[in-house]
């Protein structure tokens, strides 16, 4: 035999060299496409109801007039601190101001300096009747030259990110008639969802878009007959979900039978009673969903229902605070929170709770107002009761919001913060 015929000919080395090589990239193609599907961007079905993807309301104003818009960096301040803390899904309310267009540019900076940053939008679009807010409103007619503004703009922005905007949301709480300022009728709101709606079949907006309208429970079959019409059923098959609102809080006065409660003998302390009203406004909101969901079977609509809106604030001077209802506070606060994420997240609800942040715009002549205190975090940053233990385990560490890092309210002091819980008449 030949030794020679035994070795590796210069076009047998090159071969092998070339399988090799064919092998290796390869596999790093498959790693890549691998890592990049992993990373895709998620769809609305994917992300509502799944209890991974949390979601809140965000206002990112600090100042008493949303003349002062808050900055990029700002809103990538709110963004990191509310990532942390696991959300993943955040709610706007309107195009016609900077703020929302400029939350989605932040997310989508962050995305690219943190490969590991997931966050998408839920986009309203906000609905005005004719003379909306002011002493003569027209609830007939739509302020139709707005309304094709606030949308075209709606449109614009989801265009330019569909892997971050995967909802739009046509009007906030436009249908309920106690928004005597801008409400309009469901025909209305039907008009510009089926408009959308048009659009993603036509190939002019992402299929995978979600279109709704976030409104009062009432507003969506929940309340009396008033509400119940055709146009309310053609919107209910229009959308691609129901997006309802529920606030017991508010009920405390309104509607109260529910919140002066009866006292028993073995509740023995304070957050035993506490306890006990916030399971019955947890129960409230449960019942006021069944309403929706019953009027919605009722007309054969079967579609998802999410809540688009829920919260309890935690300082009030008016109808919720000492002299009233007595329901403002940070424990009940916190008893609402965590009885409803249990409740949602348990269903494959989602539920987008009012809201991150104080925003003092909402009342700028009483600081006191409930409305300037929904936030499960300060104008300045620190963590209200419901997120004390987000602060014990560093979740926070290392952010801050306007230069200041992320602390507990009443210093921590729990003895503090118990002087400002009252209890209602119990009968």
């Amino acid at each position: 035999m030949r030794i020679v015929s035994s070795l590796p000919t210069i076009g047998r080395i090159t071969g092998l060299l070339g399988t090799l090589f064919t092998l290796l990239l390869g596999l790093m193609l498959f790693s890549c496409e691998t890592k990049s599907t992993t990373m895709q961007s998620k769809t609305a079905s994917e992300l509502l109801g799944n209890p991974n993807y949390q979601a809140i309301s965000y206002g990112g104003y600090r100042k008493v007039s949303r003349e002062f818009q808050p900055t990029l960096d700002q809103l990538k301040e709110d963004l990191r601190i509310l990532h942390a803390m696991g959300i993943r899904i955040v709610r706007t309310y309107n195009v016609q101001l900077p703020h929302a267009t400029n939350v989605v540019k932040a997310i989508a900076e962050l995305k690219k300096e943190d490969s590991n940053f997931e966050m998408y939008v839920m986009l309203g679009a906000w609905i005005d009747c004719e003379g909306a807010w002011t002493s003569s409103p027209n609830h007939e007619k739509e302020d139709y030259a707005a309304n094709k503004a606030e949308i075209e703009r709606a449109v614009e922005l989801t265009r330019a990110y569909p892997d971050i905007i995967k909802v739009i949301a046509v009007g906030n709480e436009a249908m309920v008639h106690w928004a005597a300022s801008y409400f309009v009728k469901p025909n209305v709101i039907l008009e510009w969802v089926n408009y959308l709606q048009t659009l993603k079949t036509n190939g002019d907006l992402p299929k995978e878009l979600w279109i709704t309208s976030s409104d009062n429970f009432a507003s969506w079959g929940g309340g009396g007959s008033e509400y119940h019409n055709e146009d309310l059923k053609r919107l209910a098959k229009a959308v691609d979900y129901v997006s309802m609102h529920t606030y017991p809080f508010h009920d405390t006065h309104y509607n109260p039978s529910f919140w002066n409660i009866k006292a028993v003998k073995t509740y023995k302390d304070t957050n035993d009673v506490n306890s006990l009203l916030m399971k019955s406004a947890v129960n409230y909101s449960k019942m006021q969903y069944k309403q929706v969901s019953d009027y919605l079977k009722s007309i054969g609509v079967d579609k998802p229902i999410h809540i688009g809106e829920t919260g309890w604030a935690s300082k009030s001077d008016g109808f919720y605070g000492p002299e009233g209802s007595k329901a403002a506070d940070e424990l009940k606060q916190s008893m609402y929170h965590q009885g409803m994420r249990e409740w949602t997240d348990t269903e494959g609800i989602s539920c987008f709770y009012f809201e991150a942040f104080d925003e003092p715009w909402k009342s700028s002549a009483n600081p006191n107002d409930s409305e300037n205190h929904f936030g499960l975090f300060t104008r300045d940053g620190k963590a209200k009761y419901t997120l004390w233990h987000l602060v014990d385990s560093g979740v926070f560490e290392g952010l801050n919001r306007d230069g200041k890092p992320i602390t507990k309210s009443y210093n921590g002091e729990s003895e503090l913060l118990y002087k400002d819980v009252h209890l209602p008449v119990l009968k």
